[in-house]
């Protein structure tokens, strides 16, 4: 039902053996190769499990893996973090990060750590997907999960994106890149059709206030980032991954997380000028605001 279970830690680099029309873009039949090939680098936020984690593995194992895969999450050598070691440990294209999405100074650590890695080459790819989930109704709600639903949900990713603009617009100029795509700079913010108030009437889950209007919230983000950094050559889409069976989704999710983020990045691999500021889900298709 949306991005991951949300990690929060200090960062650093750990080393580790214009409007559009509505769109739809190809449905998943590619490998996760195909996308990977188009992008030189990669982070991913919230990547210690979940939707987070297959990201990383796919990109990982794909034919053509990403040469940079920043994998970030709370606490990359703690207990939680174990699956993610162990992936680091079979691929040396993962680089692990600690990031905490609502903590600035964590973040301007991470963007440092990370820049100091790539150098002069940018960051083509980043994926806000980590996020926090509620259920609360109108009854249950107090404004402080309110507070920290939004923080987590709109604030943390759009201060991720703003801290690390220079080295995505570093990306963009690469010698010989024109247009916009994921092989020259883009920014994926993983959403959530419970955010459309289009169709907030025909979705039957509990009204979920934080989590619903923080998505739609960051959907609004979503595009006004795509109006303000398209003149920089950078990409901006919101994607739904689907209910996937993932500790936030739970087991009831119709929806495998590996199928999921194959589908997720066979359409990042279509994404392009035409499509930048789109609200698309997994397989392609234009979702209502």
């Amino acid at each position: 039902m949306g991005a991951q279970s949300h990690t929060l830690g200090c960062a650093g680099l750990l080393f580790r053996p214009s409007r559009r029309q509505p769109c739809h873009v190809s449905p998943p039949g590619a490998e996760a190769g195909d996308m990977a090939a188009l992008a030189r680098s990669v982070l991913v936020t919230g990547s210690s499990r979940g939707i987070g984690l297959e990201l990383v593995r796919q990109l990982a194992a794909s034919p053509r893996p990403p040469q940079h895969i920043f994998a970030t999450c709370r606490d990359p050598e703690g207990p939680r973090g174990k699956a993610l070691q162990d992936l680091a440990a079979q691929h040396s294209s993962i680089k692990l990060v600690q990031l905490d999405t609502v903590n600035l100074p964590s973040i301007q650590r991470a963007m440092q750590a990370v820049g100091n890695h790539l150098k002069d080459q940018g960051l083509n790819l980043l994926i806000n997907n980590a996020g926090i989930n509620s259920h609360a109704t109108l009854c249950s709600l107090d404004s402080q999960e309110m507070l920290d639903v939004f923080a987590t949900n709109v604030v943390g990713p759009l201060q991720v994106v703003k801290e690390f603009l220079p080295l995505l617009e570093q990306a963009a100029k690469g010698e010989g890149k024109e247009g916009l795509s994921c092989s020259r700079a883009a920014v994926i913010n993983i959403s959530s059709k419970l955010g459309s108030i289009g169709r907030c009437l025909h979705v039957p889950q509990a009204p979920m206030y934080p989590y619903r209007a923080s998505k739609a919230a960051q959907n609004m983000v979503t595009r006004c980032l795509a109006a303000e950094l398209q003149d920089k050559g950078i990409l901006c889409v919101a994607i739904h991954p689907g209910w996937v069976k993932t500790d936030m989704g739970t087991q009831e999710a119709p929806l495998t997380v590996e199928h999921s983020v194959r589908g997720i990045l066979t359409v990042l691999a279509s994404l392009s000028q035409d499509t930048s500021g789109a609200f698309l889900d997994w397989e392609g298709n234009s979702l209502p605001w």
